[in-house]
């Protein structure tokens, strides 16, 4: 098949880990994925302490000789930093393969120290991005119109606002495309920062709450059940975990942005939402720690397992609704949205091309919604629960399947779950061997329908 035609400039912007990190030295610092990710934290866990920032560094960088490297290629999760994220190799290698993309020319890869800022990595992606730009229109005649497209997974849409927002990137941006991006924050980042967590011993609590990045990462919206209702979490004074001051600055980063998005301008912002998975989306505080809800104000937001939908469009300053509306919103986990079939396709229009009608028979998609467990200890069986809607046909005669495939061609085990009446399925692997896993959930012979969850097994975590 003929490659689509792309004159533009393509940008992809990785989420909060998705950066490998060296030292001056070039030695590796975080770049466990895939196979050597559940080996190498059973090793990594006190250099991860050894990446934690100084107090106040604000929008600055410590001056400790690490930087970014490159995008992970695999699987790859610290626990207690962000749920387990899919690799971006499959995502760079599709683009090429489908569009007149070649790395090292128009397609870009931006590698960014995700401990930061994102102001501070803004400011990187502008010194990358101008001279880049540059040198693409400046290659051929036909090129010398064109602009940047961002495509940014999680945490990388909101570096990439702040260069578009804030630092003049408009002025050669085409557009800005959003995967599962927390433009409004999410629960389990603050959860992480309030709960703390121990790995093999280790408290990576500490790492975790000097990150500036992870503070911007918290609710944007009131998340947290107080005296009088809801309440915004940097209004609850001695909240434990969290560093203050990196929470009031998360708050007039977030301010700064709804600002921006007040003021109209030709760039568009296209957020695909991933929908359906069961998603943390408010709390409540007992005993020193934060409870984790799915429900606001009545309802279940039924996000992509890390993003509630409500948070993952930006807001306007005014408060009188969202920026910009859904763009696509895929019935998938929030990390495998860069390689789900139906966002790949949506791509097509996005990147200015009518996208393939191959997603099978009218009416054949299922909404499924996936609860597995991020981490798992060794020894343990593997629990899976699956919740289909009401309104989907023959909600409890569905035949759905569960794959747990061990990342890199390790073994594969297929599972039929059970169902239990109300749209409610479940099945239990037995306790599978230490190492990383994507769980592929679906309903027989309907490819459409598949959702991903990923899973670490075998390190020990409290």
């Amino acid at each position: 098949m003929a490659r689509a035609r792309v004159t533009d400039l393509v940008v992809v912007l990785p989420g909060i880990m998705g950066s490998r990190l060296a030292n001056a030295d070039g030695k590796p610092v975080w770049d466990l994925s895939g196979r050597a990710l559940w080996r190498g934290l059973r090793t990594l866990g006190g250099a991860l302490t050894r990446l934690s920032l100084p107090k106040d560094i604000g929008d600055g960088h410590p001056g400790d000789g690490v930087v970014p490297v490159g995008l992970m290629s695999d699987l790859h999760v610290i626990p207690g930093i962000w749920h387990p994220v899919d690799g971006y190799t499959d995502l760079l290698g599709s683009l090429e393969r489908r569009f007149t993309l070649s790395l090292g020319e128009n397609l870009l890869p931006f590698p960014y120290d995700w401990r930061l800022s994102c102001r501070y990595n803004a400011e990187c992606l502008k010194s990358v991005v101008e001279p880049a730009l540059e040198r693409w229109q400046a290659s051929a005649p036909e090129r010398r119109e064109a602009r940047v497209v961002f495509l940014c997974h999680s945490m990388g849409g909101l570096v990439a606002r702040h260069y578009v927002e804030r630092l003049g990137g408009h002025q050669l941006t085409r557009r800005l495309i959003t995967l599962g991006t927390p433009h409004r924050g999410s629960l389990d980042a603050l959860v992480n920062l309030v709960n703390g967590r121990r790995m093999l011993g280790l408290d990576l609590g500490g790492f975790a709450r000097s990150l500036p990045s992870l503070h911007q990462l918290t609710p944007d919206y009131a998340c947290v059940t107080g005296p009088e209702g809801l309440a915004y979490a940097r209004d609850l004074p001695g909240l434990p975990g969290v560093d203050a001051a990196l929470l009031a600055d998360a708050a007039r980063f977030h301010a700064d942005l709804r600002k921006a998005s007040d003021h109209r301008t030709d760039i568009e912002l296209h957020a695909i939402t991933g929908v359906g998975q069961p998603t943390a989306t408010t709390a409540e505080f007992a005993d020193g720690r934060l409870i984790p809800r799915q429900m606001i104000g009545g309802q279940d937001e039924a996000g992509d397992g890390t993003v509630p939908r409500l948070a993952s469009r930006p807001a306007n300053a005014a408060g009188t609704g969202y920026a910009v509306p859904e763009s696509h919103t895929p019935c998938e986990q929030h990390g495998s949205l860069q390689n789900n079939r139906g966002v790949r396709d949506a791509l097509y229009g996005l990147l200015g091309h009518e996208a393939p009608f191959h997603r099978g028979e009218e009416g054949s998609d299922v909404q499924i919604g996936v609860s597995a467990p991020p981490l798992v200890e060794a020894g343990r069986p593997y629990e899976v629960r699956v919740t289909v809607p009401s309104e989907t046909a023959r909600q409890d005669r569905l035949v759905l399947t569960a794959e747990l495939l061990s990342v890199g061609n390790g073994p594969q085990v297929i599972n039929t779950l059970q169902g239990h009446g109300g749209g409610r399925y479940s099945t239990t692997f037995p306790a599978p061997t230490p190492g990383a896993y994507r769980l592929v959930v679906g309903q027989r012979g309907r490819s459409e329908s598949r959702v991903t969850a990923l899973t670490l097994v075998g390190v020990h975590c409290e």
